[in-house]
């Protein structure tokens, strides 16, 4: 019998072979038309995602907490450190010291040691005691001191006579003659006061209605026991998604606005990056320098991290390659790295921080916890530019005046402020506007879906946190 190919008749009919056989008679060509491509489609019923799960929101929701502002800024204020610390320079033949600035700040700035005090220094590596002779609180005026160990600071063997040697020295008590009478001066605790501005993030999406008649249908289930469908457009899920995305690049990624002359130009906020780059601890090349291993860099972190303060739980958010170079490293100097780390700030589960993505050890006097953070491996987010390896954030919370409560409270360390009131909540505002999908606002035939949140930053103690510039 004769193989016959199928044919599709202008009735949509179809006439099938007699028999299965390869033959270029029966081929149908799905290119052109053909009648696999009419007739019988095998559609998917989810889109491939090519690119994974493209979202990479989490960061600031599995650190800290957002709470609620109702005016245009927030404000809030730090602690200087408790011990008196400075940079000078001094006379050694007559022991005065001028030119006296912070040890944090590098800037000329009013000292707080009194007359009677007793100083560590050093002078040219030579480190002695000495007894304040001449001081005055919140002053800018010259201190004198005398050594402990000699008649003056140049007959102290290694120092020379020569003016203006840079000196570095912090009090450590004082020192007073019998009969004398009581220190009379006080030592205010010193406040840095800090502002950052909410930003309006917004967003827009549109379709037509006879392509919001092209709808799908999921069904949901609520906690209470309801369940039911909602409908569902997958182009607006996505747009969900990127504006969740959004709101959390912005508050890493803002800038405050330099501009004063385009009146176009918003204010902007002070973002993560931003706030490190300020007041916190900025490496350079830190995981990818083959000359200094990665054990060396990091040692010398800890001892960055001690001079801030020692908070000892901290969190590492990295890239792929910064990732693998810390493995490297806890590999070669003991391969049950996790064994050591108490995993306190996942209620000391280390099955929920695995759960989460994140691996601890223990360095010194510290617990770290780390893990990938996909927006610097995404090509279509940092991982496109580059510049960044990761940042270190300290877990756990801080104590800071809050100027409407008017007293210390304790806040996370990084959280989010939105602003928020009785008339408006504005921490992610979505409506939907025009004739389709249940609105009736105006007379074409679209629906759109606006969205908005006003949000920023605050970054507390940031001088404890670190960002790792490649």
């Amino acid at each position: 019998m004769a193989a016959t190919s199928f044919a599709v008749g202008t009735a949509g009919l179809v006439t099938p072979s007699a028999q299965k056989m390869t033959l270029a008679s029966s081929y149908l060509d799905i290119r052109n038309n053909g009648w696999t491509q009419q007739y019988l489609p095998e559609l998917y019923e989810a889109e491939v995602e090519k690119y994974g799960d493209r979202s990479i929101s989490g960061f600031i929701q599995m650190l800290g907490a957002e709470m609620p502002m109702a005016s245009d800024q927030v404000i809030w204020s730090e602690q200087g450190r408790l011990h008196l610390a400075y940079n000078g320079q001094i006379n050694p033949v007559t022991g005065v010291v001028d030119t006296i600035t912070g040890i944090d700040s590098g800037s000329t700035e009013a000292h707080a040691v009194r007359k009677g005090a007793t100083l560590v220094a050093v002078v040219n590596s030579i480190v002695f005691k000495a007894f304040v002779k001449v001081g005055a609180e919140n002053s800018t005026s010259q201190l004198t001191i005398k050594p402990y160990g000699a008649e003056n600071v140049d007959d102290l063997s290694g120092i020379a006579t020569t003016d203006n040697q840079v000196i570095k020295f912090f009090v450590y008590g004082s020192e007073f003659k019998k009969g004398t009478a009581s220190m009379t001066e006080s030592i205010e605790p010193n406040f840095l006061s800090l502002t950052n501005k909410p930003m309006i993030i917004k967003d827009h999406f549109e379709i037509n209605g006879s392509d919001a008649g092209q709808i799908g249908w999921i069904e949901v289930s609520g906690e209470a026991g309801q369940n039911g469908y909602l409908w569902y457009l997958k182009s607006q899920g996505d747009t969900n998604k990127r504006f969740e995305d959004y709101l959390e690049m912005s508050v890493v990624e803002a800038e405050k606005s330099d501009s004063t002359a385009d009146s176009d130009i918003p204010d902007g906020s002070e973002g993560l990056l931003s706030a490190i780059g300020n007041r916190g601890i900025v490496g350079t090349g830190f995981f990818d320098d083959s000359s200094d291993p990665v054990l060396a860099s990091f040692d010398t972190l800890l001892t960055n991290l001690d001079e801030q303060g020692a908070i000892e739980e901290n969190m590492l958010f990295l890239d792929r390659g910064a990732n693998l170079g810390i493995d490297d490293m806890l590999g070669a100097v003991n391969a049950n790295f996790s064994g050591g780390t108490s995993f306190g700030v996942f209620n000391n589960s280390q099955d929920m921080a695995l759960n989460l993505g994140f691996s601890g050890f223990r360095r010194g006097s510290y617990d770290f916890y780390k893990t990938d953070w996909k927006y610097l491996n995404n090509k279509s987010t940092r991982g496109l530019v580059g510049g960044l390896e990761g940042v270190l954030v300290p877990a756990g919370t801080s104590s800071v005046y809050d100027q409407n409560l008017g007293q210390n409270v304790k806040r996370p360390f990084l959280h989010v402020r939105y602003r928020a009131s009785e008339a408006d909540d504005r921490k992610l505002k979505t409506w939907i506007t025009g004739s389709v999908g249940g609105a009736a606002t105006i007379g074409d035939d679209k629906m759109e879906v606006h969205y908005l949140s006003e949000r920023c930053l605050v970054v507390q103690a940031a001088n404890n946190f670190v960002r790792f510039d490649s």
